[in-house]
Parts: C-alpha cells; structure tokens; sequence
C-alpha cells in the first residue's frame, strides 16, 4: 500500500469517527447525569483484556456525563477457591447454599481480589482525567440490609415440599443509597464497585445473587437504565432469534411459555422487578464483546433485549 493509500485510509477512519461522534449526540444527551447500573458478570470478567476494556468503557461513561454504578459477581471465581480448599458446593434454584466456611471464601474472593481488581483496572483507564474507581460491598455504610433466603424443595422420595436451609444466602431488605450518592455527586470523579455481599440487622455476612443486588440498587437510585452483562447475545425466541424489546408482560409470558430457560430466568425476573421499582429500562447483553454498553446507549442498533414498562 502507498504512503498515499495509507493517508486516505487513515483520513477515512477519522472522518467515520467523527461522523460516529456526531451521530451519538442525541444518545449522549439522554443519558447526561442520568444513572445507569452495570451487572458485570460471567466469563468476560475473568479475561483480563476483556476486563480492561470494560473498566476503560465505563471510565468513557463517566467522561460522558452518565453516573455509571458495576456490580460484579463472581460465582466461577468463588468455586475454583473452594475448589482448592476441597469444598463441594451445592446449589438450590441457582443459589449456592452457604455455611459459614463457604461464606468466608465468598466475601474474601467477592469483596477482596476481585471487587478490589475491578476498582483498579478503571482507576488505571481514568488516570488521566483522574477517574476512580471505589470498591465497596453491600456491608458499607449499610447499604444493603438483607433477610434470610427461604427456598423449598421436593423430596424425592415423598414428593413433599420440605424447607432448605441455603445457609448465609440473603436478599436484600433495605437498601440505603446514601453512599453510592455521595460517590456519584462527589465534585470528583468516582465510579462505585460493589461486591454482592450483605449484612443482617444482627450483623452477620450473607451472600446475594449479584442480578438481584443490581436491581435492588438501580431501583434505589431511581436509574435510568440497568445493563445486565452476561455470556449470551440476550433473550432468544423458539428460533434462537434475539428478541430485541420486551415489555414487562411479554417478559413474564417468555418465562410462562418457556421460551426463556436455564440462567436466563432469574435475570428476566430481575429487569421485571426493576422496572417495577421504577427504573425505566433494563438491558440484557453480551458482556463478552467489546464495548457493548457504548454500542447499547450511544448508537440507535442497541446491543441486546430490552425490557420495559
């Protein structure tokens, strides 16, 4: 290639950049200082590139105007750490029942290495406009109070409904904004990661879904839109096509019909009740490709399934 084919080349992308630009205006006035809660989860956070390239985008968010709150997970993390220590896990409904040993890795995988990390990578991306990321769990300034998990199972053999006792696993009671406000409104520029862990009113540690903490905490700060990052491209149809919009209604009907299956339940019951606390949309999308949130917000294609009033 010519010295002047790479010119005209590179002029090229730059023009299709601005026009990129451009074309994002009207998205980036949408959301300006509006609040947008971030499930970042599944495989993608255990690819360091990957994970690099989500901390930069939400530094770009921030850049933007939107107040971008994360909330990870880390259920694959957690059992390799058991795994190690020879602990089996068990799981109820998709829960992971918990006893006290269990629970100790838990908040040390969930609130130190990996909570810990993420905060780091987007203080690294934001360097230059002194963007921080703060790491946080629900035990923090009482953010999130939970009560105890109850779940029932069948005996195999009586086919009776019994109780399972799922341990330290908790949903939260009353969640208190307060410091993820301050966090957001600060006159600096800070991003919140919050760990899923909680506390009970008589102080003990519990465990929490990480998909129903982010609803809980985006209904909290009444936010605009909650992103549910996960390792498929949304929710698909009988024909394994994306369904690009769904409201509240057709969301439960896709549960009832059993179109939506597996993993993908739990994380249309929580856009449901999030849109139900008051947050306007949520979003389910593939976190593993590269920035897929930009693509969501700032362009008219969208990057997954919508749920809505």
């Amino acid at each position: 290639m010519s010295d002047d084919t790479q010119g005209q080349t590179k002029e090229g992308e730059g023009w299709a950049t601005a026009r990129t630009l451009a074309e994002a205006l009207p998205y980036i006035q949408t959301y300006d200082r509006s609040t947008v809660v971030i499930k970042y989860g599944g495989h993608a956070m255990g690819e360091e590139q990957v994970a690099k390239l989500f901390a930069a985008d939400a530094v770009l968010l921030k850049m933007l105007g939107v107040h971008p709150v994360i909330v990870h997970g880390g259920g694959p993390q957690i059992s390799a750490w058991l795994a190690k220590a020879g602990v089996k896990s068990t799981f109820v409904d998709g829960l992971r029942v918990t006893d006290e040993a269990t629970m100790e890795v838990a908040e040390m995988v969930l609130s130190g290495a990996i909570n810990k990390e993420i905060a780091s990578w987007i203080t690294q991306a934001g360097a230059e406009a002194d963007v921080r990321g703060v790491g946080l769990s629900g035990k923090d300034a009482r953010l999130i109070v939970v009560e105890k998990v109850t779940r029932t199972a069948k005996d195999p053999d009586s086919e009776v409904e019994r109780m399972v006792d799922l341990g330290f696993v908790g949903e939260p009671k009353t969640v208190d904004p307060k410091i993820l406000q301050a966090l957001i409104y600060a006159e600096e520029d800070y991003i919140p990661v919050v760990a899923p862990i909680g506390v009970s009113a008589s102080g003990e540690t519990y465990n929490i879904n990480a998909d129903t903490v982010a609803g809980a905490l985006a209904g909290a700060l009444g936010a605009k839109r909650m992103l549910l990052l996960t390792d498929v491209a949304g929710v698909l149809d009988a024909k394994g096509e994306l369904m690009r919009q769904l409201t509240v209604k057709q969301a439960r009907k896709a549960i009832a019909d059993g179109v939506a299956t597996g993993g993908m339940i739990p994380k249309l019951e929580t856009a449901i009740a999030a849109v139900e606390a008051g947050v306007e949309a949520v979003v389910i999308l593939d976190g593993r490709r590269p920035h897929a949130m930009l693509v969501e917000l700032f362009t008219e294609h969208g990057a997954g399934t919508l749920v809505c009033k």
